[in-house]
């Protein structure tokens, strides 16, 4: 049979027939259905096709050990969240999106350790628990947790002025379930626009922007891990993230504190911004 404009589908679905693994022949076949609808439908010029394989080559060609070019793309596309949206639970803590910075392995640290390594911004703690949905501490949940500095950059981002796991830790919930950590307030800042990503934001007039907020990585046996955030409330961007991944929930007030008392407790000076941020896993089977 001719591979035509009408028969081109059935073809190459065809041709993935034999596909032993039957959710890969599930996925091909719908991925090329739809990619050929799209295909049909907008009429790409040969130079509009070479573009945009010259585009999604220089995408890879930009990943690296520290830099997930890829993976910024699904989330400046809004796939990422899709994805995560699709895969949460209504029994837990909102999910959103890894991000491209999670390219490195957090030090483990004790409860109330410091994840700032320079001391330079403004003392903050953040503190919650980790909870079932029914309010039961998860003693031992571990939280992998990572942000970027005052300024807006993640260690990786800087190897020559923070040091290597600045701004990240691995913690253990205590017997209930409550963890805390001393680092800074982070800051709103654009994601990577030095390749293909970048040029794509600016050729669309999108800003690049995210706004100030703290990576959770968070897993108890028995339970769904999830993969978060805690968005800093009223931080520029906070209705325009450039990756799409702030849900109302998962706002929070990183609100000042004078109370010498707590700070002596918690190992910092007065004032501190206090977060309180309790994370609630979904047990497993729930999804």
């Amino acid at each position: 049979m001719d591979f035509t404009v009408e028969t081109a589908t059935d073809a190459v679905v065809e041709s993935f027939r034999t596909t032993k693994d039957q959710r890969l022949r599930e996925l091909l076949g719908s991925l090329t259905r739809h990619l050929h609808d799209f295909v049909r439908e907008v009429e790409p010029t040969i130079e509009e096709w070479e573009q945009a394989i010259d585009f999604l080559t220089a995408v890879g060609q930009k990943c690296d050990d520290t830099r997930q070019e890829f993976v910024l793309l699904s989330d400046v596309l809004g796939v990422s969240m899709l994805v995560e949206t699709i895969n949460g639970t209504e029994d837990g803590t909102e999910s959103t999106v890894l991000g491209p910075f999670h390219m490195t392995e957090s030090p483990s640290r004790e409860l109330g350790d410091s994840i700032d390594l320079l001391g330079t911004g403004r003392a903050c703690v953040v503190s919650g628990r980790v909870l079932t949905a029914d309010g039961t501490p998860l003693p031992g949940a571990e939280l992998d947790v990572w942000q970027c500095n005052e300024q807006g950059f993640y260690d990786v981002q800087q190897p020559d002025v923070q040091p290597p796991g600045n701004g990240r830790g691995l913690f253990r919930a205590d017997d209930e379930g409550r963890y805390w950590f001393r680092t800074v307030v982070p800051s709103h800042y654009p994601i990577p626009t030095d390749g293909p990503v970048g040029r794509l934001l600016d050729a669309t007039g999108r800003h690049p922007y995210r706004p100030a907020h703290i990576h959770f990585i968070v897993k108890a046996a028995g339970h769904l891990p999830v993969t978060t955030h805690v968005f800093v409330a009223d931080s520029p961007y906070i209705d325009s993230d450039a990756v799409f991944a702030v849900k109302s929930g998962l706002i929070t007030e990183f609100a000042e504190s004078r109370d010498e008392d707590d700070a002596e407790r918690l190992g910092v000076a007065v004032p501190f911004a206090h977060a309180r941020f309790d994370i609630v896993l979904a047990p497993e089977g729930s999804r």
